[in-house]
C-alpha cells in the first residue's frame, strides 16, 4: 500500500471518528442536556456540514470522488436504518438516538442530507468549493433560518410548511458569510478569486434561502444543496 493511499484511507477514518462522535453527542444531548429533537439534529447539520473543508487534504485518485464520496455515502444506509422504515428492526432499535433526533415529518432528513452530500462528493471532489457552496447554505443557513425563525419570527407565510420572513432572511445572510469565509479558505488550495465571486456567492445563497422557504419538510435537504450548488455552478463560470 503506496504511502499517499495509506494516507487517504486514515483521513477517511478520521472523517467517520468525526462524523460517529457528531451523532453520539447529538443523540445524547437529548437526555444528558434536555435539548430538543430540533436543536439536536440542527447541531448535526452544522457539525456535519464542516466536511467538505477536510477534502482539500486527500489525494485525489484518478477518479476523483474516490475518498470525498465514501465518506458520506456509507451513512445514507446507516441513517435509513434508523428510520421507521428500516427492514431490520433490531438495527433501528439499536439506533433509536440517531432515528429520536428526526422530528415529526422529517423521518428521512437525515437520509437526504446523506444523499445530496454523496452526490455533490461524487461529481464536484476535485472543486470542493462547489460542494461547499451547496452543503454551507444546509448545513449553517438553515439552522440559522430555524433558530431566528422560531425566537423572532413575527411575518409568516405558509406554502408547504409553515416559515418566516425573518428565518428566511437570516438563512440568506449566514449562507452568504459562511460561503465567503469558505471560499477564501479553499483559495488556499485552488485558484479561485473570491472577490470574483461575489455574484455566484449571493445569487446561490438567495437560491438556497428561496428553495428552504418553498419546500415541505425534510426535502430542503436535497432542493437547497443541489439548488445551491448548481447556481454556484453556473454563475462561476463552471470553474
Amino acid at each position: 500500500m503506496g504511502s499517499g493511499l495509506l494516507d487517504n484511507v486514515l483521513l477517511l477514518l478520521a472523517c467517520y471518528a468525526y462524523i460517529l462522535l457528531v451523532i453520539l453527542v447529538a443523540a445524547r444531548s437529548r437526555s444528558f442536556l434536555g435539548t430538543s429533537a430540533k436543536f439536536s439534529r440542527k447541531f448535526l447539520h452544522v457539525m456535519i456540514g464542516n466536511l467538505p473543508f477536510i477534502i482539500p487534504f486527500f489525494s485525489l485518485t484518478k477518479f476523483p470522488s474516490d475518498f470525498p464520496f465514501f465518506v458520506a455515502a456509507p451513512f445514507v444506509v446507516l441513517t435509513f436504518l434508523a428510520t421507521p422504515r428500516s427492514p431490520l428492526r433490531k438495527v433501528s432499535a439499536r439506533m433509536g438516538g440517531l432515528g429520536g433526533i428526526t422530528e415529526q415529518g422529517h423521518q428521512f432528513g437525515l437520509v437526504f442530507y446523506a444523499i445530496s452530500y454523496s452526490v455533490l462528493a461524487l461529481l464536484f471532489a476535485g472543486r470542493p468549493y462547489i460542494i461547499a457552496a451547496g452543503i454551507l447554505p444546509m448545513a449553517y443557513g438553515d439552522a440559522s433560518a430555524s433558530l431566528v425563525g422560531e425566537r423572532y419570527g413575527k411575518h409568516h407565510f405558509k406554502l408547504w410548511a409553515e416559515k418566516s420572513v425573518e428565518g428566511s432572511v437570516a438563512m440568506f445572510i449566514v449562507a452568504l458569510l459562511a460561503m465567503m469565509v469558505a471560499l477564501f479558505y479553499f483559495s488556499i488550495f485552488y485558484p479561485i478569486s473570491p472577490s470574483s465571486l461575489i455574484l455566484a456567492i449571493v445569487c446561490s445563497s438567495a437560491v438556497a434561502a428561496a428553495a428552504e422557504a418553498v419546500t415541505p419538510l425534510g426535502f430542503d435537504n436535497v432542493t437547497v444543496p443541489l439548488l445551491a450548488a448548481f447556481c454556484f455552478l453556473v454563475l462561476s463560470g463552471g470553474l
